[in-house]
């Protein structure tokens, strides 16, 4: 399954509604079902069943909180949503640094990576939504690549949807 097939399975009830058009609410939902599949590798192992519940529920409060935030009539209500919402998907990012072990450092990667571009997302609405800007320096998001794992191409967003590693069984 990649972004453009998972896209086609999204219900009517979720896409005809105006947050659809929030790039990482999008993202959020698609790497939350991305999730369940890698949470249910992860908790075959005794060893990691306590980081398949914490991977689950900080995914899931990503899209979340994006939701919740979005409903909010005032906009520094709005933006905590937001900042909340960029808190999960840094704790996702390194749930999965702790799940490459099980997982395969391919499927890790390429997770982080969507991670990351959610968290870019985020840190750019955030100030916008809130009226000034977080208190972090800039400096500009990259990854290095993992031994093994190809660099993707300028377009990284369009080749973490088109191309999505799956965990073995």
């Amino acid at each position: 399954m990649n972004y453009h097939e998972w896209l086609k399975d999204v219900p009517a009830t979720i896409t005809d509604d105006p947050l659809w058009n929030q790039e990482a609410y999008r993202l959020a939902l698609f790497a939350a079902d991305l999730a369940w599949q890698d949470a249910t590798k992860l908790f075959r192992d005794s060893r990691t069943r306590e980081l398949a519940g914490q991977l689950i529920g900080a995914v899931g409060s990503i899209g979340a909180n994006i939701s919740e935030g979005y409903s909010r009539g005032f906009p520094k209500d709005r933006a905590r949503f937001y900042e909340y919402a960029l808190g999960s998907a840094r704790e996702t990012r390194t749930w999965y640094f702790n799940a490459r072990h099980l997982l395969g450092d391919v499927v890790a990667d390429h997770r982080m990576k969507l991670e990351t571009q959610i968290i870019r997302l985020l840190l750019s609405t955030v100030p916008v939504t809130r009226g000034y800007s977080l208190h972090e320096d800039e400096v500009p998001y990259t990854t290095k690549p993992v031994a093994g794992v190809s660099t993707p191409p300028p377009s990284e967003l369009e080749t973490l949807l088109a191309v999505v590693p799956m965990p073995e069984a």
